[in-house]
């Protein structure tokens, strides 16, 4: 990371709060803003563009497979899971949560390996 890069925390954080902005009860204007009238039309507009952002992103990853996994491929994969991540970050702010709550969920997680805390969850009695 360079001087003229910001973090990854401090990008993630300064996004969050422009989402907090873009909410129409903080002031956000739909006829202004993409991301108003995501958070105007509701969980179900958010949820689809999150899954056509995922579609896009597995076709991307696929394209740049067969290419080679580098360049214009590769590039393409990272333009469509930032649309990816956009939309999930729009889906946290709808309920209220933060990157930083992923972050913590992450950092619970560490150091134990994926079946392990899979079993742990209440839900996989």
């Amino acid at each position: 990371m360079t001087d003229t890069q910001p973090s990854s925390a401090d990008m993630l954080a300064r996004l969050a709060a422009v989402l907090e902005s873009r909410k129409p009860e903080n002031g956000g204007d739909p006829e202004k803003s993409y991301v108003a009238r995501l958070f105007r039309k509701g969980d179900d507009a958010i949820l689809k563009k999150i899954g056509e952002e995922a579609t896009e992103t597995v076709m991307a990853a696929k394209d740049a497979r067969a290419a080679g996994k580098t360049g214009a491929g590769a590039d393409k994969v990272v333009y469509e899971v930032a649309d990816l991540w956009f939309h999930t970050m729009v889906l946290l702010a709808n309920f209220g949560l933060t990157p930083a709550d992923v972050v913590n969920e992450l950092a619970r997680r560490e150091g134990l390996s994926g079946l392990e805390e899979k079993a742990r969850r209440p839900d996989q009695g």
